[in-house]
């Protein structure tokens, strides 16, 4: 099946770019945090290997469920793709399902429902990835189908032609036909960035979605899905030993590729505030979005931001939900975050947004909602957070690296796990994030707050209701 849609306000946002699915990623999931952290610090256990091809393998046991969960990403997401072949990644992603040497067409998803089991995939903005959450005594198996469907797939120009039609339907029915279709996920980075892989349609023009060749295909297949630009996750009711030696026999014979492109994806400094405005014919209400550049991913500054995140925006104790739905009552939620609506804050490699939105009624302007945001914001900048607060913020990040960690079907570690290893060459950072956490101090939020909240670092999309909603509130 086709599953689209985990947030909240589903009616209202587009999806992120996933393919088969019968399972949500809980890294994605936005459930309030509980009053307080657990007191268990976290100790994933984590075995680290390369094979001579240059497949990164990730293993972690735990014997609690009798499951296994598999992951298999690759270094390829919808702002590394080609030049004049925009939605390429996600058309790609579809691709992987269409059969390979020894499974025929749908027959991986065949194989992971008769067993019982759980997958999707997923195309984001650095990588896309794979995943099955299986029985643990058939942890073989897929690892021998995942390595399958590396080594090679059927591509057929019939295969091609059927997912350029799902995914051009996909963009219809998200996008174009959808009210506040791709807003802001889709705007944002258009209007924020400059450099053209972090700023183009990431779903895809639908004429070069059409114009994708067999060739195009297989080059695409040749580059990126290549051993040496994936990592294979193993987290579950299983021996690491004997992981290894099947990884070794299955994925080992794949050759590595000659050359991996690696396009400049970084970001100048913006330095000027940047406004547009939409006008959505389908649109039942106005609608505000705005994002911020965060800081570089490593820093101390990066840490510091993920906390001002959760301070500002995520549940309803943040400022703004306190300030603009509680007090205010311009909406019903503020919904944001970093890297949202794709991911979370520690999946990317590049230049990343913080962003935000809000549907309002008629009787509010941006500008008044704007002010209210700015008041807010420079409080942060002006004054140290209290240490009530920050404890508070850190408590609700640590509650959701803990609920991540220790969720039954490992999907969120897996995740974790495997852009550390892609991006870092570090799946063990999980076990340091804690630390990350509690190193955050009231200055430092303040300084980040300075730096990477100020105006000029900012980008708005005022939306504005078109024709039909106008008639519809005559």
């Amino acid at each position: 099946m086709i599953k689209h849609g985990r947030l909240k306000r589903a009616a209202l946002l587009a999806a992120p770019l996933l393919a088969f699915a019968t399972a949500a990623h809980p890294a994605m999931a936005a459930d309030p945090a509980p009053a307080s952290a657990p007191e268990a610090s976290v100790h994933v256990p984590i075995a680290y290997h390369k094979l001579e091809n240059g497949l990164k393998v990730v293993i972690s046991p735990d014997h609690s469920v009798p499951t296994t969960t598999i992951g298999v990403y690759y270094g390829i997401g919808f702002r590394l793709e080609p030049k004049n072949r925009t939605g390429f990644a996600h058309l790609f992603e579809h691709m992987m399902f269409q059969g390979s040497e020894n499974l025929g067409k749908a027959e991986f998803i065949g194989l992971v429902n008769k067993n019982g089991g759980v997958l999707n995939g997923s195309t984001r903005f650095d990588f896309t990835n794979y995943y099955e959450v299986v029985p643990s005594n058939t942890t073989e198996t897929f690892l021998w189908a995942e390595a399958d469907r590396m080594k090679g797939l059927d591509i057929t120009q019939a295969n091609l032609t059927n997912q350029q039609g799902v995914v051009k339907n996909e963009v219809k029915v998200n996008v174009l036909n959808q009210p506040y279709g791709g807003f802001p996920w889709l705007d944002l980075p258009q209007l924020a960035n400059t450099n053209w892989y972090n700023a183009h349609n990431f779903y895809g023009d639908l004429k070069e979605i059409d114009a994708a060749t067999l060739e195009d295909v297989q080059k695409f297949f040749d580059q990126y899905y290549a051993p040496n630009n994936a990592v294979l996750v193993v987290a579950g009711d299983v021996d690491p030993t004997q992981v290894m030696d099947w990884a070794k026999q299955y994925f080992g014979p794949i050759p590595a590729a000659a050359a991996i492109p690696r396009p400049d994806i970084s970001e100048p400094r913006q330095t000027e505030q940047k406004r547009i405005e939409k006008v959505d014919p389908l649109a039942p209400q106005p609608a505000l979005a705005w994002a911020y550049h965060v800081p570089p991913k490593g820093t101390p500054e990066a840490a510091a931001f993920r906390l001002i995140d959760l301070l500002l925006i995520q549940g309803d104790d943040s400022r703004f939900n306190r300030v603009l739905v509680n007090q205010k009552g311009y909406s019903d939620s503020v919904d944001g975050g970093i890297n949202w609506p794709l991911g979370d804050a520690y999946d990317y490699n590049g230049p990343m947004l913080w962003s935000g939105m809000l549907v309002h009624s008629g009787d509010v302007t941006d500008d008044q909602i704007l002010s209210d945001i700015d008041g807010i914001v420079k409080d942060l900048q002006a004054n140290l957070v209290s240490p009530d607060e920050l404890e508070r913020a850190k408590t609700k990040a640590l509650s959701r690296l803990y609920d991540t960690i220790g969720n039954g079907n490992r999907v969120g570690l897996v995740n974790m796990l495997a852009t550390f290893a892609l991006f870092d060459d570090d799946p063990n950072r999980v076990n340091r994030l804690e630390k990350e956490i509690e190193a955050v101090t009231p200055e430092m939020i303040r300084k980040t707050a300075r730096e990477y909240l100020r105006p000029t670092n900012r980008s708005i999309i005022d939306l504005k209701p078109g024709k039909a909603a106008a008639q519809d509130g005559q």
